[in-house]
């Protein structure tokens, strides 16, 4: 006797399992699900930036939830392999759909619903009775076309004891759902051919990877380039005014590839125009293309909104920044008792070395700045307040004070980081012109130690010559212990005029006074008024509000002193005291208490500049462009379909009497509104009459 045989058990147990994905996969309580998760990560995608600098994300979450959001993939959630895989179930889902329910759906148009009984059209909600005086034939033909001129499609089906006549309108109706579905896969078909799934491959199968160094394009090797026929990208490329480039740069997480391009741009000018609120109003750019296939040479000029296309590529305008403009500077130190100035160039996008331990990198000019003046007091940090959230009441972007009129151009501005041996850096930026704060003419210098940071700003008071050079040789004689010696002694002398009594009271004071500025200059832990504070705590508190007052009197008189004392070293004039002289001095002592915070080797000052405009384009290639607008295209037909064109049955059973005929009618939708209870009250009116 032979063993049963199991292969057909295991395709019974198989088949029933398989039914079940394809029911699953095709459900819309699956559907549902991917469309929530689709929207919530769509929504992570919208308030996250994306595709930013790493060091943006880690300043901004720090290094324990920046590799933890960094391992999810929510830096790029739009090509995270497990958005594309929910795109991908998506889409096989709902041609799962498609496929088992449009069948049914094109029977159903097709199908004239016959198989009805006199009985079941009785218990129909909407329906009418009368009598008539034709033949039953006669009766059916007559219907079939008051219906046909009423715009429904008329069958006439001889039954057993009677005649139906069975009527329709709007099946396309269930168009609709049809071109609604389709579109959903035609949309996610051309999302996916536009992403970077194309990369992605080329980068798995043919070794391409991303290109982290720096130096010259033209140098990077070939493992880091993407080919002219690259299927689908979007890549960005910065040409500075009078130069070109046949190359783009498509941002990875880990770096950037190169992608060539079959053609070269040369940027001839680049315009822009702005409001009075120093926003853009319009920048075009006016190229040049070279097509070193056919030898091809024509100009074009690229706005926003009006791209250059060519082969098959978009050339976007997509933003402006500088091309290298060429900067010179004063530099000024910021630390120890010098106070030599010295000559500095660069080019922004380059480096300078400073000295053996530093070096500028050069990140931004701005030829002009417009910013808003006017508002309330703005105080320095040693009142407890930040600078830049006191200054940004006066300073910031003028696009938010679009409807004020207490705008003005503050001038150039330079920005730039300062580097050490070990790689870290602080970022600066300088206003190359003194702007009146507050009543006060001075120079603004601001710092940040990250990129996410806003901009905290020392106030410099602008001197007689509208220049640093008056507070530069203050600072420095502060931290000058002769110099500091001899103003503290000025100023004993001065407040004590010699006696024989009071030599002693004197050289105390004179002892006072030098305390004061050495609290004042502080040390590499504090300086300026917190030293001052830390100073102050140290005396018993119901003594402390009468022995600042005295030290700052002592202090706000030495300090003069020392003011003499550096001009005089200078070969300058004595001061005469006047009011104005005092109030730049007032700002000088606030701004060398704010100093300690700033926190630079040196300070540069813009002097001359040369500007160079650069243009970013976007150059992209998108062949799932035209099946993302044939699924628009489906969605608002299927979209139309369903909510503007509504479905209606009516059957009429019609059977021999006495009299003639007897008809009963009985009618359907889908949908039951006013339109549809109006038109059946019109047919039940108008047809028994046409009989």
């Amino acid at each position: 006797m032979s063993k049963p045989s199991t292969t057909g058990i295991r395709l019974n147990t198989r088949q029933p399992a398989l039914a079940e994905a394809v029911e699953l996969l095709s459900s819309m309580r699956f559907a549902i699900a991917l469309l929530v998760m689709i929207a919530i990560s769509a929504i992570i995608g919208t308030i996250m930036q994306q595709n930013r600098a790493m060091p943006d994300y880690i300043n901004q979450f720090g290094p324990f939830w920046f590799e933890v959001f960094n391992k999810i993939g929510l830096y790029a959630v739009y090509s995270a392999w497990w958005f594309l895989l929910m795109m991908g179930f998506l889409v096989v889902s709902t041609t799962l759909c498609i496929i088992r329910n449009t069948p049914k759906m094109i029977k159903d148009m097709r199908s004239w619903r016959e198989n009805v009984r006199e009985q079941s059209l009785r218990n129909f909600h909407h329906k009418a009775e009368w009598q008539s005086g034709l033949g039953r034939d006669a009766l059916a033909q007559e219907m079939a076309q008051r219906l046909s001129h009423a715009g429904y499609q008329a069958k006439i089906v001889p039954k057993e004891h009677g005649t139906l006549v069975a009527a329709k309108r709007g099946a396309a109706n269930k168009f609709g759902y049809i071109f609604a579905h389709t579109a959903i896969v035609v949309i996610c078909i051309g999302g996916l051919l536009d992403s970077d799934m194309p990369i992605r491959f080329q980068e798995w199968v043919l070794g391409k990877k991303p290109f982290a160094g720096s130096g010259l394009i033209a140098d990077i090797p070939a493992q880091h380039r993407l080919s002219v026929n690259n299927p689908t990208f979007r890549a960005n490329s910065m040409i500075p005014e009078g130069q070109a480039s046949n190359t783009a740069v498509i941002p990875r997480a880990d770096g950037v590839l190169i992608q060539e391009l079959p053609f070269t741009i040369q940027l001839k000018k680049f315009n822009i125009d702005f409001y009075s609120t120093g926003m853009p109003k319009l920048f075009a750019s006016e190229v040049t293309v070279h097509d070193p296939e056919n030898g091809k040479t024509f100009s074009s000029v690229i706005e926003v909104n009006k791209p250059l296309i060519y082969k098959g590529l978009a050339v976007y305008q997509s933003s402006f920044e500088d091309g290298g403009s060429k900067l010179k500077l004063t530099g000024f130190p910021m630390q120890g008792a010098k106070a030599d100035q010295f000559a500095i160039a660069g080019e922004v996008g380059g480096s300078t070395p400073l000295n053996e331990a530093y070096t500028v990198e050069w990140s931004d000019f701005r030829p002009f700045n417009v910013e808003n003046l006017a508002g309330e007091d703005a105080r320095a940090v040693t009142k407890g307040e930040n600078l830049n959230e006191a200054l940004s009441k006066q300073l910031g972007s003028a696009a938010k004070n679009a409807n004020n009129k207490d705008l003005k151009n503050v001038g150039p501005s330079v920005q730039y980081k300062l580097r050490d041996k070990t790689g870290q850096a602080r970022e600066y930026q300088n206003y190359m012109q003194p702007i009146t704060v507050d009543n006060a003419t001075v120079f603004l210098a601001g710092v940040r130690s990250n990129p996410g940071e806003p901009f905290s700003y020392l106030r410099i008071p602008a001197d007689e010559e509208h220049s640093v050079r008056e507070w530069m040789r203050l600072r420095a004689a502060l931290h000058d212990p002769a110099l500091r010696a001899k103003a503290a002694a000025a100023y004993a002398r001065r407040a004590m005029p010699s006696s024989g009594n009071a030599e002693t009271m004197r050289a105390q004071l004179e002892q006072s006074a030098l305390k004061s500025l050495e609290i004042f200059a502080g040390d590499d832990k504090a300086a300026g008024f917190v030293a001052v504070t830390e100073f102050l705590r140290k005396v018993p508190e119901q003594e402390q509000a009468k022995a600042a007052d005295i030290f700052m009197k002592i202090l706000n008189g030495t300090l003069w002193e020392l003011w003499q004392a550096s001009r005089e070293q200078a070969g300058l004039k004595a001061l005469e005291g006047t009011e104005q002289q005092g109030r730049f001095l007032q700002l000088a002592t606030n701004a060398l208490a704010d100093s300690f915070f700033y926190k630079a080797p040196v300070y540069l000052q813009l002097e001359e500049f040369t500007q160079v405009k650069a243009s970013v384009f976007q150059v992209t290639r998108s062949p799932g462009k035209n099946v993302v607008y044939l699924g628009c295209l489906f969605l608002v037909l299927g979209v139309f379909a369903m909510f503007y064109i509504r479905e209606r049955r009516l059957w009429i059973w019609l059977r021999d009497d006495e009299s003639g005929s007897h008809a009963l009618m009985a009618m359907s939708t889908q949908r039951k509104t006013l339109d549809f209870e109006r038109e059946f009250n019109e047919l039940k009116e108008k047809l028994p009459q046409s009989a």
